[in-house]
């Protein structure tokens, strides 16, 4: 924002400190009324025929934005993306530990992205892999939604589950 000298307009639609509209004024005109009431001249409409100009505690405008800024950020959900890697022979014991990281990941509101690696001729079998998969999904169905199904990308098949919005 630019703020006092920094306008270069000749004229300005002027603000007052209250929000009530003074007119139309010369930039030194205004400058002086924002002297005298001990606030600055903001431009808040440069784009604007004759720009927009308000007088305005800058400061304390600038603290104010900073604090909501800071309040925004504290809210915000960061989710990470998580990936569990499995095989197309996956053994029993081994699908389950995979599954209760995943379930443990979809808890804490990770997404996860669960992936088939195929080596060899096992690529010949994508139903296998596919199958893993749907088990997989079901499995985590309680905790999540998936957010797209499982599909083929070079030697690997992955699909990738969102935890479920509702809370608990």
């Amino acid at each position: 924002m630019i703020v006092n000298e920094g306008i270069r307009a000749r004229e300005v639609r002027l603000i007052g400190a209250n929000g009530d509209q003074l007119g139309i004024k010369s930039r030194q005109e205004a400058l002086e009324i924002a002297t005298r009431a001990n606030l600055d001249l903001v431009l808040v409409a440069p784009g604007a025929k004759p720009p927009v100009a308000r007088i305005m505690d800058f400061g304390k405008y600038r603290f104010e934005q900073q604090k909501k800024e800071k309040e925004a950020r504290k809210n915000q959900k960061v989710i990470h993306l998580k990936e569990v890697r499995l095989s197309p022979t996956i053994e029993e014991h081994d699908f389950n530990t995979k599954l209760r990281n995943a379930r443990k990941f979809l808890e804490k509101g990770d997404k996860v992205k669960a992936s088939i690696r195929f080596k060899g001729r096992a690529i010949t079998h994508k139903e296998i892999g596919q199958r893993v998969l749907d088990r997989f999904s079901q499995e985590c169905a309680d905790l999540s939604t998936i957010e797209s199904a499982p599909k083929m990308d070079g030697r690997s098949m992955f699909l990738v589950l969102a935890p479920n919005t509702e809370k608990k």
